[in-house]
């Protein structure tokens, strides 16, 4: 951040509470801004590289799914996606809803790079999710009825308040997902964190633009009676709604809690000055 913030922290009589908090929003926005400053190029290299990663979490899932019947427990195979793209450093559309906000809002970015990181992820993950299902579905025939079952799940969906709140669900714990292994220092912890998102993404069939927009696509090359067109009608308000989710449930409260208790222990300090 600016070397003025730098000057509050170390040179301020604030409490430990508000100079953590600082650092905490610090490293944040810090992080938000790299990635909102990336090249357009790396930006699609990590998306594609993303949209592969979540793919082999699908034929994770699907493996499982087609075993068991089981969605829960496809969930947490499912893990495995999110834990490659953590170990791998790349990049899925969804969780870029807090840090590149909080650039934003901290003035290190524009909305301008906002919406150029979110097109270009969001694109190259499902380019890079297309091709792996066009591979897992040569791989394993097999699988078809298993995903003609999923992809119908949500293009069959109405768009009711039930799917309305399953694509906000989704947004929102992706957003946790960001905000959990941001407050953590433990590679464990992160981990964790992984499979417990994973879990309740795949595991609750809840609506995520990305990976169940890989189910659908698998569906369709496997032959399925699917359409993109299927795809597109549900895709488009669900990419809205996982932004919604993020934002407004995770997100904009962050921020205005960071704020609120940043105030507390100013007020706190001045007391115990007086």
């Amino acid at each position: 951040m600016s070397d003025d913030r730098t000057r509050r922290e170390v040179g301020s009589n604030d409490g430990p509470l508000e100079n953590e908090l600082e650092r905490s929003f610090s490293t944040v926005v810090t992080e938000g801004a790299e990635r909102l400053h990336r090249t357009l190029r790396t930006v699609l290299i990590t998306g594609l590289f993303g949209g592969i990663e979540v793919g082999i979490g699908v034929m994770a899932m699907l493996a499982v799914l087609h075993e068991t019947g089981n969605h829960l427990l496809a969930g947490l195979a499912f893990s495995i996606g999110l834990i490659a793209i953590y170990l791998a450093h790349s990049e899925l559309f969804t969780e870029d809803f807090l840090m590149p906000i909080a650039a934003v809002v901290g003035r290190d970015g524009r909305v301008r790079d906002l919406v150029k990181l979110w097109v270009g992820t969001l694109s190259a993950n499902l380019v890079g999710g297309w091709v792996i299902m066009v591979i897992v579905t040569q791989a394993f025939p097999e699988w078809s009825s298993t995903l003609s079952e999923s992809a119908h799940h949500f293009v069959d969906a109405p768009l009711d308040w039930q799917s309305v709140c399953l694509a906000v669900l989704g947004g929102s714990t992706m957003t946790l997902l960001t905000r959990m292994q941001q407050g953590t220092d433990s590679p464990v912890a992160k981990l964790v964190a992984c499979v417990g998102a994973a879990f309740l993404l795949a595991g609750l069939q809840l609506f995520h633009s990305v990976l169940d927009s890989l189910l659908v696509f698998g569906a369709i090359v496997s032959g399925a009676d699917v359409g993109y067109g299927d795809w597109l009608s549900w895709f488009w308000y669900t990419v809205l709604l996982n932004i919604a989710g993020g934002i407004v449930l995770v997100t904009a409260l962050r921020l205005l809690r960071t704020q609120e208790l940043m105030r507390e222990e100013r007020q706190d300090s001045r007391h115990s000055e007086v």
